[in-house]
């Protein structure tokens, strides 16, 4: 399976393979059957970038599952002004270009507010990125929590997708968008928040417990 953001891009590549082969089998080029070789592994590596897998794990009203495959790259605690408005923990995961990309919602609940906002394209993994970048926030209310997910574009990241509308129902674990070509996802959390992850750690979106979250 897919990210529907992907068939373009491996049709696209799939239908210049395919010519670039009937090109060679004509003239018997072997510079043709080069390029058709390496625009088949270019298709191959887009079509392995936007897969779509289906992912199942623990879930809860109080667990906080990973929006995104990649790596913890930083968790600190900081002041969020735009939703939260308040001290949340936030937790930063890097995705490269060899991960999942399609986002999923860490929790159950309401979207709140949706909010794009332009910037740079700095690294990712750089701190600033999460203030500088170009970047989509979706703020979920579950139970009497605030939770806010922010996509953030990189060096390499140009688009950001995101799914949600104000009002929708998030469902945990079901895609919230997807980020092209490696990027970052910052989860903030309560600062009650029990986490279940540490900096160095793998996460698998819809699998992966980054948190837990107080019983209310």
């Amino acid at each position: 399976m897919f990210a529907r953001e992907g068939y373009p891009f491996i049709i696209g590549a799939t239908v210049i393979a395919a010519l670039l082969y009937a090109a060679a089998l004509r003239s018997r080029s072997w510079p043709l059957w080069l390029a058709a070789f390496l625009v088949t592994v270019v298709a191959l590596w887009i079509a392995w970038f936007f897969r779509n897998p289906e992912r199942l794990g623990e879930r809860g009203p109080n667990v906080v599952i990973a929006p995104a495959d990649g790596r913890v790259v930083l968790i600190t605690s900081i002041e969020e002004p735009t939703y939260v408005r308040g001290p949340t923990t936030r937790v930063s995961i890097f995705m490269n270009v060899f991960d999942v990309h399609v986002n999923r919602y860490p929790i159950d609940g309401v979207v709140q507010t949706v909010t794009h906002t332009p910037g740079k394209f700095l690294n990712a993994m750089a701190v600033a990125s999460s203030d500088e970048n170009e970047q989509a926030s979706v703020g979920i209310l579950s139970g009497a929590h605030r939770v806010l997910v922010r996509q953030i574009a990189g060096l390499i990241a140009r688009r950001i997708i995101t799914d949600s509308a104000k009002g929708d129902v998030a469902k945990q674990g079901e895609r919230m968008g997807l980020i092209r070509f490696g990027s970052r996802v910052d989860v903030f959390l309560p600062p009650t928040a029990t986490l279940r992850v540490a900096v160095g750690d793998r996460s698998q979106a819809g699998v992966t417990v980054i948190a837990q979250l107080p019983t209310t």
